[in-house]
């Protein structure tokens, strides 16, 4: 047999950074690559106090684990990132988590306000992955970007984060081309509604609420285990032949269309 076997399913020895790692969907995916088994996984965000429990949590089930607090959308935050990684001795597996959302029509959006979601949603991603090419190189490592539904199609508000989330997933397709040479393999997800604290103001709308399940196939809201699940996969040895790809986590939703 030419398959992967369970070695193709693991993430043994290998270095995890996750940013907005502490809680949400940052902290699932922290949780399913050291239960991929991840050697030693790079905790990045903004607070002390949900990393460390974050911390505590996967150093119980058995790997290694470093907080690393910084606002990534920072030049101070990205070294002081990239300075744990060089501590760490390797990287093997990026992961671009950190997001924030201020949903407003276009017209509504101060100027602070659109270069503070640009920052957050873009740019410090694509600074981070950036500054720890040389890292992702030495180990042919990988880069899962967690971008949105709204970066493909409309979703109503927040045109700002949309906006960002779209050049997130074109940058994604760009440095999988322009990378594939040293071996780093760039993916996206793109998540419809995931039940976390990000969304639980505008899910506690009843009437939202039942338009969001209305055009979502499947029924239901995500779970940030949902998401964890396909990051993991995409940073998986057996998904090494990937790259440049968007893996929509989102219950059918972009497959929808118009419905009579």
């Amino acid at each position: 047999m030419d398959g992967w076997g369970q070695d193709g399913w693991r993430l043994e020895g290998r270095v995890a950074l996750v940013t907005g790692a502490s809680r949400g969907i940052g902290r699932a995916i922290v949780d399913e690559l050291a239960a991929r088994g991840a050697g030693h996984l790079l905790l990045v965000a903004r607070g002390r106090a949900d990393l460390d429990a974050a911390v505590e949590r996967v150093r119980a089930d058995g790997a290694q684990a470093t907080a690393i607090v910084a606002d990534v959308a920072t030049a101070d935050g990205r070294e002081a990132i990239t300075a744990a990684v060089t501590a760490a001795g390797r990287l093997d597996v990026l992961v671009n988590n950190a997001g924030t959302n201020i949903r407003k029509r276009s017209l509504d959006y101060s100027a602070v306000e659109v270069a503070h979601l640009l920052d957050v949603n873009l740019l410090s991603a694509f600074e981070l992955t950036r500054a720890l090419h040389g890292s992702l190189a030495a180990t042919r490592g990988c880069v899962v970007n967690v971008a949105s539904v709204a970066g493909i199609t409309s979703t109503g508000t927040g045109g700002v984060y949309a906006m960002a989330k779209a050049a997130l997933l074109h940058a994604t397709r760009y440095l999988a081309v322009e990378w594939g040479g040293a071996g780093i393999r760039v993916n996206a997800v793109a998540p419809w509604y995931v039940r976390t604290p990000l969304v639980e103001p505008v899910l506690a709308d009843p009437g939202y609420r039942a338009r969001v399940l209305g055009c979502t196939p499947l029924g239901r809201l995500g779970e940030p285990r949902d998401v964890a699940a396909a990051v993991a996969f995409l940073s998986l040895p057996a998904a090494g032949w990937i790259t440049g790809q968007c893996l929509g986590v989102d219950g059918g939703f972009t497959g929808v269309g118009f419905q009579p």
